[in-house]
């Protein structure tokens, strides 16, 4: 009976894992950068500890559920039974010893995963590359202030070499994500997200939006080529300086009206500030508080103007 329920549970852990694992390809589970490495370590661990608990409660259901069925007259019947010192220190310690562990890890994990601050102890630390992140409707704008290029739903960065994110919003709140190399990080307007990645392998990932953003959502992936080498990449930076037109204002405002499955372009040159210009537009607005003194002033304009409409209409019926 025993040998039958273990093997019943490791077959059904390995039906469960392979299930799990084969929607997992090219994703989180297949990580091509340091920081993504980290994520799935913390993923499995956690999952891990949270087993302990999960599994035990499932099987003991189904054993409990054979041991006491109705036509099992062996089964001791004890309808006063109400406490076990034994059960009551399982029950109460190993959730309580996983949660302190979990807590442990999610915090030291949440420090060492920042996405705000540089990678320690890798190739590119001292001179990672800049990228400019936009999210658009529906597309995705990457510059290369460094480079003075811009494309649009194509990321090339080289491998081993650290890239440094600054990422913002032209319309509203997206997710910027490519699950192979690290974790995703919201864009939002007016203001500037950071994000540091490091792909280990050349290679070409998957990149998307994560967060829902309207009808032309689906449409809003890009693919992320790591190149082997420095050299191909500066090859390519000299190909799309060759062969495409610049990004001035002009050309930005037509690129941010939305479109759906935007095809890739290249730019050979950016307008200096663009990113920052983009960033700035939101940050000018009237703040709440300003925005309500300005609706006291326009209200006591309009009671004033209707005063002074009461004073005529009653001066202009005395004359009558």
């Amino acid at each position: 009976m025993k040998d039958r329920a273990s093997s019943l549970v490791r077959g059904g852990i390995l039906l469960l894992l392979t299930v799990v694992m084969a929607g997992c390809k090219d994703g989180v589970l297949d990580p091509k950068g340091q920081v993504a490495a980290d994520v799935k370590s913390l993923i499995i661990t956690a999952t891990l500890l949270m087993l302990i608990v999960v599994i035990p409660v499932i099987v003991l259901t189904l054993v409990f559920a054979w041991k006491y069925r109705a036509s099992n007259t062996k089964a001791t019947y004890t309808p006063k039974w109400a406490h076990s010192t034994k059960i009551e220190l399982v029950v109460w310690l190993v959730p309580c010893l996983i949660i302190i562990v979990l807590g442990t890890l999610t915090w030291r994990s949440t420090h060492e995963l920042d996405p705000y601050q540089p990678l320690k102890g890798v190739a590119g630390e001292e001179d990672p590359l800049t990228v400019e992140v936009v999210s658009l409707d529906w597309k995705w704008l990457f510059i290369y202030p460094e480079q003075h290029i811009a494309t649009v739903n194509k990321l090339v960065i080289p491998a081993h070499r650290q890239v440094a994110f600054k990422i913002t919003s032209d319309s509203v709140m997206n997710s910027f994500f490519i699950p192979q190399l690290g974790s995703q990080i919201y864009s939002m307007a007016g203001m500037e997200t950071k994000l540091h990645l490091i792909a280990d392998e050349p290679g070409t990932y998957d990149g998307f939006s994560a967060n829902y953003s309207g009808g032309g959502f689906t449409g809003m992936n890009f693919k992320t080529d790591a190149l082997a080498s420095e050299a191909d990449f500066d090859a390519w930076v000299e190909q799309v300086r060759a062969g495409s037109e610049p990004l001035n204002q002009a050309r930005y405002e037509q690129l941010a009206e939305r479109s759906i499955n935007h095809p890739v372009e290249t730019f050979s040159d950016v307008e200096p500030g663009l990113f920052t210009t983009i960033l700035q537009q939101y940050m000018t607005m009237p703040s709440e508080g300003e925005e309500g003194m300005h609706g006291m002033e326009m209200h006591e304009e309009a009671s004033m103007h209707g005063q002074e409409s009461a004073d005529a209409d009653k001066q202009h019926l005395a004359q009558e």
